[in-house]
């Protein structure tokens, strides 16, 4: 209540300030991200960037809406409507470890903008930069009550959105873990619980014969590797006009070979390892369906030292008949390529309308 009594023009101030801390200490949070996360010198950059967005965006939003100036409402002559809004009261924040800075920073600065205390879990894998990332919030001036570190695995999730005051849940992660909280809270006796959500993706792209070969390549590169393809809005499926296929995947092929699998702390590396060695067993167990059943384009090399010390997995990519293929979403650098004629464009579509997932 304390927090939430909080001016907000306070707590825009504290969240700004906890932004220009983040930046003091870039380097170091990059560093934490590289060690722990295995995300590369230019990843931990751009996550750094957008943990501090959250902040700002955050600040600027909360000082408008609750400001408690309040807006008025139309309503019938002589009544007078005024809406203010308020914290609703304790948030569950549980964060992944694939953007294991930027996503914790985004859900908690939007509850505490917001006037609620923040119970925050990180994912098991990453709870060092969560750790830093507290830290500095409470330097910035984030009450150390309102805001509030749990670390530990899925089942100390589950207790807290179990736990009856819980008054909201920002959750980002798996969709099979969403429909379980989901089902959790509607379970619950009292006051609706919100519950806001982001999970997996099965993100398509589309390349007609009128896209530029290198574009699509510079493009596809980028978006399904980088990160070792451990993003949600990673691509995982490229549809190319079977005009232009063999132009593009022979490109593709050339692109994949100078990508530079390596320590995530080197400025040479382009993809660093994926999170751990279970994520590398199911993803391998995936290639070997693909080797299988699919035919194999192209893989980043890998060094088989490399591949002993950690978990590296070489990004690979593969040409299947359809999305349809796919039942379920596979987070990591695997890219699949299905060729497509002019004529069937509306089939695609209606393909990856039907995967079951929204797409980034």
């Amino acid at each position: 209540r304390a927090w939430d009594a909080t001016p907000a023009e306070e707590r825009a101030a504290a969240l700004e300030r906890f932004g220009d801390l983040m930046e003091k200490h870039r380097a170091e949070l990059m560093a934490l991200i590289a060690m722990e996360g295995g995300r590369t010198v230019e990843d931990g950059l751009s996550e750094v960037r957008e943990a501090v967005d959250f902040c700002r965006y955050y600040a600027q939003r909360g000082r408008e809406e609750f400001s408690n100036v309040g807006m008025r409402l139309p309503g019938p002559t002589g009544e007078r409507n005024i809406l203010t809004q308020y914290g609703r009261g304790v948030f569950v924040c549980i964060s992944p470890w694939n953007f294991p800075l930027a996503i914790f920073v985004g859900q908690i600065t939007a509850a505490l903008m917001a006037g609620n205390a923040v119970i925050a879990k990180p994912a098991s894998p990453t709870p060092l930069i969560a750790m830093r990332a507290v830290e500095l919030m409470i330097e910035a001036g984030i009450h150390p009550e309102a805001i509030n570190l749990l670390p530990g695995g899925g089942r100390m999730g589950g207790v807290m959105v179990a736990h009856p005051d819980v008054a909201g849940v920002a959750f980002t992660g798996s969709t099979e873990v969403a429909w379980g909280i989901n089902r959790t809270l509607a379970a619950k006796n009292g006051p609706i619980v919100p519950f806001i959500a982001e999970t997996g993706g099965q993100n398509a792209m589309i390349a007609d014969s009128s896209a530029l070969p290198e574009q699509i390549v510079d493009d596809v590169v980028v978006s399904a590797f980088r990160s070792a393809g451990q993003r949600c809005s990673a691509l995982r499926v490229l549809h190319i006009q079977e005009d232009t296929a063999d132009k593009v995947i022979e490109m593709l092929k050339g692109a994949m070979a100078q990508q530079r699998i390596g320590d995530p702390l080197s400025l040479s590396a382009d993809i660093g390892p994926v999170i751990d060695a279970p994520s590398r067993t199911e993803l391998e167990k995936h290639r070997a369906w693909l080797d299988k059943d699919a035919k194999f384009i192209a893989a980043a090399p890998l060094d088989g030292a490399l591949y002993k010390q950690g978990s590296f997995f070489a990004p690979c990519a593969y040409e299947i008949g359809s999305i349809r293929e796919l039942e379920k979403e596979i987070f990591g650098p695997v890219l699949h390529v299905v060729r497509y004629k002019a004529r069937d464009l509306e089939r695609v579509i209606e393909d990856i309308n039907a995967s079951g997932y929204g797409l980034t």
